[in-house]
Formats: structure tokens, C-alpha cells, sequence
């Protein structure tokens, strides 16, 4: 029998400490609007196929197939192209990181808002990963966050292995002030008609970090803590006017008093009508 045991030496041991916060697979179409935004996370973008132009921080970049574009926190980007062929990519959300690749050619500068290089000859690698990510994510089976998070952490490592390149931990901008803004937003315009898209461009957040930070911070998502505000102000009508309970669902913003009801008695036990009869006052 014959045994080789293979020791794992920590001295050049890079740790990244980061978040993910979401997983895409995009593909230009028809109805792709390419507009001009920012992000206080980094997003990762790798071109599975067709070919297209980046508009980063006011210049036009050309991507191809393989291209890795990494565009850092409140970096102002889009990307746009052609139906003869189109872009498709996996883009990854990222948290609590900025890279910073160097060039490839020592004439460049480092630049602190993006880098692209291309993967072409680490495709089936790179690919493995990012194709991993997605079945994790599309399925959710038990421990899908970590395993993803992990996943995460293996591609990083593995484009900075391939391009010898410097990974700087930044500090990601603090949401905060939006998350505020946001929760003040909806406690004056509850009854109005409002998305999560509305949110987003309220604050100039990508809508998925707003869930993420809003949730982290106030333990509740934007849009059920909007509904809750909305229960609470019809409980108050109920209790305190003669409004009917068709009205009090359109005053307070939901467009269904069959909705309503279904939600009002999830959050109370009680039916709008039970609930009326039990804290009904005199008027």
C-alpha cells in the first residue's frame, strides 16, 4: 500500500471577506434598456457569449465573449448591443470588496473604477463556478447561502491566481441614510401606489441591494414593511371612523378589499369585520 500525504502550507493564504448579494444571467433583447447607474457594491460581469460595449465613468469599452468586467462601488456604467450578436453574461453582486486588476500591459494604469480581461483559456473553469452559483441560487436547497458564499470565494481566488491580481478590501458605502429616507418614504406615502422599482429609483439603489441593506438593518423587507404600515392605519380607521371597509382598503392603498382582508387577518388573527366588532368605538 502506498500513501502520499500532501500538507496545506497557510503562509500565502488570501482571505476574502466579502458578501454575496445576488446572481444574474442576462441576455441583450429588443426591450433591454441600457441607462447610465451605479451600485454601492461591486458587480462582477462574465461574457458568455455575443459581444457588446461597457460605458464606464464616461468611456465606451468593447467586450467580447470571456471578457471578466469588474466595475467597483458607485462606479456610473451600462452596457448595451446588437441583435446581429447579442450580449449574454452572468453578473455577481458583491459586498464588502473592490478589485483591482493590473493591467496587462505595464504601459496601463491601474484603475480604481474597473478592470476587463479576458478568460478565454480559463473558460471551463470560470464557467463551473459562475454555472454552480446559478443552480444553487435557481434551487435553494438546504445550505444554498453558504455553499454559494464559498463558491464566491473560490472564483475571486481563482481570478486573482490567473491574472496575478491585487484584491483591496474596501469599505462599502453606508445605506443608512437611505434606508431611512426609505422607511420615512413609505410611513407618509403608504397609501399611494408604490414598487419596489419606485423605492430604488427613490434612493438611485439597484433593487435587490435595497432589500439587502433595508432588511439588515430594520429586520423587514421594504415592501412588507409597507404593507405592515398599511394594516396599522387601517386598524386605526376601523377603530376610530365609519368608513366602510371597502374604503378604508382603498385609503390606505390596497387595490383588492379581498386582498386586504387575506392580509389583514394574517397580521391579526381577525378579520377586518371581527376586528371592528371587537375594538369598535363609540363615534
Amino acid at each position: 500500500m502506498s500513501n502520499v500525504l500532501y500538507k496545506i502550507l497557510s503562509e500565502n493564504n488570501e482571505k476574502v471577506s466579502s458578501n454575496l448579494i445576488y446572481v444574474s444571467k442576462a441576455r441583450y433583447e429588443k426591450d433591454w434598456h441600457s441607462t447610465l447607474h451605479s451600485h454601492p457594491f461591486t458587480e462582477l460581469f462574465y461574457v458568455v457569449s455575443g459581444s457588446g460595449n461597457f460605458i464606464i465613468e464616461g468611456e465606451t469599452y468593447h467586450v467580447m465573449e470571456d471578457d471578466l468586467v469588474i466595475v467597483n462601488a458607485n462606479v456610473q456604467h451600462t452596457e448595451s448591443s446588437k441583435d446581429s450578436n447579442p450580449l449574454e453574461y452572468i453578473v455577481l453582486g458583491i459586498e464588502g470588496l473592490s478589485l483591482l486588476l493590473e493591467p496587462e500591459h505595464k504601459d496601463e494604469k491601474i484603475s480604481e473604477y474597473y478592470s476587463i480581461h479576458n478568460y478565454r483559456k480559463s473558460r471551463e473553469e470560470i464557467l463551473h463556478f459562475l454555472d454552480l452559483l446559478l443552480h444553487e441560487v435557481e434551487n435553494r436547497s438546504d445550505f444554498y447561502d453558504t455553499i454559494c458564499q464559498n463558491l464566491l470565494n473560490i472564483l475571486i481566488l481563482n481570478v486573482i491566481r490567473r491574472s496575478k491580481s491585487n484584491l483591496v478590501i474596501s469599505t462599502q458605502k453606508n445605506a443608512t441614510k437611505e434606508c431611512t429616507y426609505i422607511r420615512n418614504y413609505i410611513d407618509i406615502h403608504y397609501a399611494s401606489p408604490i414598487t419596489l422599482d419606485l423605492l430604488a429609483n427613490e434612493t438611485y439603489l439597484d433593487k435587490f441591494y435595497l432589500v439587502h441593506v433595508f432588511k439588515k438593518q430594520y429586520d423587514i423587507s421594504p415592501i412588507n414593511y409597507l404593507i405592515e404600515k398599511r394594516i396599522q392605519e387601517s386598524m386605526n380607521l376601523i377603530e376610530n371612523t365609519n368608513y366602510s371597509l371597502s374604503d378604508i382598503s382603498s385609503i390606505v392603498g390596497f387595490n383588492s378589499q379581498s386582498y386586504y382582508s387575506q392580509i389583514f387577518k394574517r397580521k391579526t388573527g381577525l378579520t377586518p369585520a371581527e376586528h371592528r366588532k371587537k375594538h369598535r368605538k363609540k363615534i
